[in-house]
């Protein structure tokens, strides 16, 4: 399987923040292993990331290798997020 490629951006200790980063550690770290970066953008600490990345809602994890996908939420539904990521 290719290297995988993700950017979740987050707001702070935002509820929802906390557990999509906790997931998508949790499901790289099982599915993925070695074969995945993983960057996390705080848009507290950078609000024109939000602009310049077309981020309108956050959680969002972007795939970055194609195809592309954008996935909304807490990624607590771990099935749905393999699917995105081309796992399930």
């Amino acid at each position: 399987m290719p290297h995988l490629r993700l950017r979740l951006y987050v707001v702070g200790n935002a509820p929802n923040s906390v557990r999509a980063v906790t997931n998508v550690r949790a499901i790289c770290g099982e599915h993925f292993a070695d074969r995945h970066d993983l960057e996390i953008v705080d848009l507290l600490a950078f609000p024109r990331r939000a602009v310049e990345d077309g981020i309108i809602v956050t959680p969002t994890l972007l795939k970055l290798c194609k195809p592309l996908r954008r996935l909304i939420g807490d990624l607590s539904d771990t099935k749905q997020v393999l699917i995105a990521l081309g796992r399930a």
